[in-house]
């Protein structure tokens, strides 16, 4: 276990951050004896990325079955440390690493653009029933702009540069980008959306903070669009440069949220843009300038409420004055007017130092007390953790110790599901506890709550259980408890939980 942090900044931060952030707040009855538990809320997420096989697959042209292994070995892992979603990238480099009849099959898949998996398998929808299985949401990750990657080898036929060149730009260090303000541009990647959230059973969509490239994509030099900047221009346009290539990205985004709640609405939209949207916002950051850099207003995005999660990529520790992750925090919260759900992105080094393992810990418990309403942080990435034993073990011992669900989207659906009908049998020392359920395809999960003396407690089990066998008595002499009242709830898409009804055990 790492040692102590320090704790003179680390409290300073926590109790002074969650007394500023505004936004509806919940007291949780878990505490006492005679009210009925609560279950934990927290969003426990990782990027799994695929392009340059980041994290999966470990590298291109992979055997389908050691595919398959790696993705349930990483699935095994987020599992049993206590996570509770997925965020994996299918589109690296406007491909697929799905069956799609819009986009070829992705290189960093089978080694070659265009080709698909032998023996085939759609590895999409392998992670989704994997994921679920476990009880982990698995959202789909794209780029929206991205045509080709500087490391992505060879370009097919079939890509949209190929296809299409009219609506992509060469940038001078290797890659191939999409004109985000051309219509058909938009179109493409609107398609490739909806069809995603049309075929699969996924529980979110999310985009990065690639919106247009970095400048150092093109050593500097201007986006070079200048043939649809003057079209715009000869058709009577009159923003600037700058608030038109803005305005092409908005126009996306909520396309995208409106035609994903028009197909499935349960299905979340996230974003996860750069930690900083300008400098001196708030007074002390410094940086990077997204909002004039990548035209990507991400405040406005938060503003309307045109997503269901925001992600910002604090990658910055508590104590670096001109990018301090609990400011930024702090103000992005200050931000969000239609009560989304904000969950940081972090990512605090790679090595196993006490330094790096505390200042993880420090930012989720930062997190939990200054969004109590809806707590949760996205790990950059899965392999910072699964490549750090030290980080993964002191996880599990302490913040993530106990399962939690996904906070609910009440803005989605407010309706909670009908609660399972429960019935218990004794089996020698043993209770065992079924149930069943009259609409099971509105059920993502169950909770099991069960309490010994006066002390409730809680697993939740995956869609697949119907039953679980508890001890009647645990511990002996004066350490001995005894079973006495369990609950059975259900859990929705969206992580509405059914009404909770107690049933007392007579021993």
């Amino acid at each position: 276990m790492p040692k102590q942090p320090v704790k003179g900044f680390f409290y300073f931060c926590l109790v002074i951050f969650s007394f500023s952030c505004s936004g509806p707040k919940k007291t949780s009855s878990a505490g006492s004896s005679s009210s009925l538990p609560q279950v934990q809320r927290e969003f426990r997420a990782a990027w799994v990325a695929t392009v340059a096989n980041i994290n999966w697959p470990s590298k291109p042209g992979l055997p389908v079955e050691t595919q398959k292994q790696e993705a349930v070995a990483l699935l095994d892992f987020l599992q049993k440390h206590n996570f509770n979603a997925a965020i994996l990238q299918v589109r690296p480099q406007a491909d697929a690493l799905y069956r799609s009849d819009i986009e070829p099959w992705s290189y960093y898949l089978t080694g070659q653009q265009g080709k698909a998996p032998e023996p085939f398998y759609d590895p999409l929808e392998f992670w989704v029933k994997e994921a679920h299985d476990r009880g982990i949401e698995l959202h789909v990750w794209l780029n929206p702009y991205r045509a080709h990657h500087k490391d992505g080898k060879e370009i097919s036929d079939k890509s949209i540069i190929k296809k299409h060149p009219e609506l992509v730009v060469y940038l001078k260090e290797g890659y191939w980008w999409m004109d985000p303000a051309r219509k058909e541009v938009q179109d493409i990647t609107n398609s490739v959306v909806v069809d995603l959230v049309k075929r699969y059973d996924i529980d979110g969509v999310h985009m990065d903070d690639y919106f247009y490239p970095y400048p150092s994509y093109n050593n500097n030099i201007d986006f070079p669009d200048s043939v649809s900047w003057k079209a715009y221009q000869q058709s009577g346009g009159k923003l600037s440069r700058g608030d038109w290539r803005r305005d092409a990205v908005n126009k996306l985004i909520e396309r995208m949220y409106k035609n994903i709640k028009a197909e499935k609405p349960w299905v979340k939209f996230g974003l996860s843009p750069f930690g900083i949207w300008r400098p001196g916002y708030p007074e002390s950051i410094q940086g990077f300038d997204q909002y004039d850099q990548l035209y990507a207003d991400a405040k406005l995005w938060l503003n309307k409420g045109w997503i269901d999660y925001f992600t910002p990529q604090i990658y910055w520790p508590v104590n670096r004055y001109p990018q301090s992750f609990p400011v930024l925090l702090g103000w992005w919260a200050g931000e969000n007017k239609m009560n989304r759900h904000l969950w940081p992105g972090i990512s605090v080094g790679r090595d196993t130092s006490d330094r790096s393992i505390d200042e993880t810990l420090n930012q989720i418990m930062i997190d939990r007390g200054m969004q109590p309403q809806s707590k949760g942080v996205v790990h950059w990435s899965i392999s910072s953790v699964t490549k750090n034993p030290r980080l993964a073990d002191t996880l599990l011992k302490s913040v993530y110790n106990k399962q939690a669900l996904v906070p609910a989207s009440p803005w989605l659906d407010k309706k909670a599901p009908q609660p399972p009908v429960v019935s218990t049998k004794s089996e020698n020392d043993f209770l065992k506890i079924e149930w069943t359920h009259l609409d099971e395809q509105d059920v993502f999960c169950w909770v099991v709550y069960h309490k010994y003396n006066n002390r409730w407690t809680y697993n939740i089990l995956t869609r697949n259980k119907r039953s679980i066998s508890m001890k009647k008595v645990v511990g002996e002499n004066a350490q001995k408890q005894i079973l006495n009242s369990i609950i059975v709830t259900a859990v929705d898409r969206t992580g509405n939980e059914s009404e909770k009804k107690e049933i007392v055990l007579t021993n």
